[in-house]
């Protein structure tokens, strides 16, 4: 079957995923989460291409399942669930161990096994496997953003999945017998230039589509264990369980030389496309800090999974997005126009009116500043990071033309716990800043008090001038 998508000469791995991104995005080919950039894409038709898990003999065979834990690959945990197998996740972000196992309530209904197969399920219903315990896993299903016929696999850019591999086969969880499997949408099956396959890079063996099973009788080796020379000492503090795998390699007499830490970019040498803004009169902020996002991603989260996202004509509107620092939702959106109270205010932009959320931050906040931020990176990318990495803000303030953002947690063990878990973060190939706030640094904290009076009609005529910026969380566009 001739590919959709071509692959230019000399393309970057970058190259493809961008390429794979823009095309199902353009021809809506996906689901909720959109959009799909930075992600395994749910792309549509998934739950079809994971029925088709159940036809390999290695299914059949397989006592033992590994799948990621990617919303596209819903449909496979599902199958596992219901084919009473054993379903392993990989902990997320590696952090206390490497795997979880999936365990349904006793007699659970296909309804239930669907529950425990969600993203939500896997938090619910798993338990943490012991580094020591005996695994042995038959199957490993995997995301995919790019795959080749030959079994050439390109993520999302993260290299977790090429880890946890490594990880499995050091600890004798995998070994030449299993069999890993990707699921994807036909588009994402491209001509991948063998050259650009590295030593640490995790090959398949079956691709399933929801028109296809494809088998790639592929000729290069999976990883045979942890490469440390592509790791660095930075990895190693940000996935304890690393350092438990080095120490045991090391006494086997194993070489566990580590890599470079990569050099951070000179902030001077970053490109930063500068974003087209219009000119518009100063404005006071109603009562709380306001997040500044595109219109139709606040209509893209907000609807149902699995429904068409129609394409909105993009809108600037004003807006909070709150969350609960333990990673779950993100709090309450409201949109220009309409508030809990039934009221409106008028605002100069567009003629709209901004209402904030009625929920109530502690009284003292701690702040983290997200700095580096792409251009042309939106504020729903942020997001999705921040929940896949478990660092979900009680409030997020995005100045994106600023190329920053400020995070607000409950209290410094909890902003201490984002950083740890934002160092590493890289979004559109350039990477973020994360650090205390420079008003957290010295000791005073923002936040003091989430509420404000709303100013009278008399200080609208005294606003501040709009590039007046401050380094916490409750700047806002004077």
């Amino acid at each position: 079957m001739e590919t959709v998508i071509k692959v230019n000469p000399g393309a970057s791995k970058w190259d493809i995923r961008q390429k794979i991104w823009d095309y199902i995005e353009d021809k809506n080919l996906a689901n909720f989460p959109r959009p799909v950039h930075n992600r395994i894409p749910n792309f549509k038709g998934s739950y079809t291409a994971c029925s088709r898990v159940s036809e390999l003999q290695a299914f059949t065979q397989a006592a033992e399942v590994k799948v990621d834990p990617d919303k596209p690959l819903e449909g496979a945990r599902q199958a596992v669930l219901q084919a009473q197998k054993t379903l392993l996740v990989p902990t997320p972000r590696l952090r206390s161990g490497l795997f979880n196992k999936i365990i349904p309530p006793q007699g659970a209904n296909k309804e239930q096994l669907h529950i425990c197969s969600s993203s939500q399920g896997v938090k619910d219903f798993s338990v943490p496997v012991g580094l020591d315990a005996k695994v042995k896993v038959d199957l490993v299903v995997v995301g995919s953003v790019a795959v080749s016929e030959k079994g050439l696999r390109i993520g999302k850019g993260e290299g977790y999945a090429d880890l946890e591999y490594g990880m499995m086969a050091s600890t004798g969880a995998v070994n030449e017998s299993s069999v890993v499997v990707t699921i994807v949408h036909d588009c994402q099956v491209v001509d991948i230039p063998e050259e650009l396959r590295e030593s640490h890079d995790l090959t398949v063996d079956y691709i399933l589509t929801p028109t296809r099973v494809i088998k790639t009788d592929c000729e290069f080796p999976k990883p045979k264990g942890i490469i440390w020379t592509k790791l660095d000492t930075e990895k190693l503090e940000k996935i304890p369980i690393l350092k438990k795998l080095r120490d045991l390699e090391e006494q086997a007499g194993k070489d566990v030389q580590l890599g470079a830490v990569p050099a951070a970019p000179e902030p001077g040498l970053q490109t930063i496309q500068p974003k087209r803004q219009t000119r518009r009169r100063p404005r006071q902020s109603t009562h709380q800090d306001v997040e500044r996002e595109p219109k139709q991603d606040s209509e893209q989260e907000k609807g149902a999974e699995g429904e068409p996202k129609a394409r909105l004509r993009p809108a600037r509107a004003r807006k909070e997005i709150r969350g609960d620092s333990r990673g779950g939702n993100e709090g309450e959106i409201n949109k220009r126009g309409k508030g809990k109270s039934g009221g409106s205010t008028k605002g100069p932009e567009e003629g709209g009116s901004e209402v904030t959320s009625q929920r109530k931050l502690p009284l003292s906040v701690t702040t983290v500043y997200l700095g580096g931020i792409p251009a042309g990176l939106r504020v729903s990318e942020l997001k999705s990071a921040l929940r896949e990495r478990e660092a979900t803000p009680l409030r997020l303030t995005w100045q994106g033309a600023q190329h920053r953002a400020f995070l607000d947690y409950s209290d410094p063990q909890a902003a201490e716990q984002a950083l740890e878990s934002l160092q590493d973060l890289s979004l559109n190939g350039q990477s973020l800043q994360a650090e205390l706030a420079k008003s957290q640094r010295g000791g005073k904290r923002s936040g003091q008090s989430n509420r404000r009076p709303r100013p009278s009609t008399a200080l609208k005529s005294k606003t501040a001038p709009q590039d007046t910026q401050s380094d916490t969380a409750e700047a806002t566009e004077q």
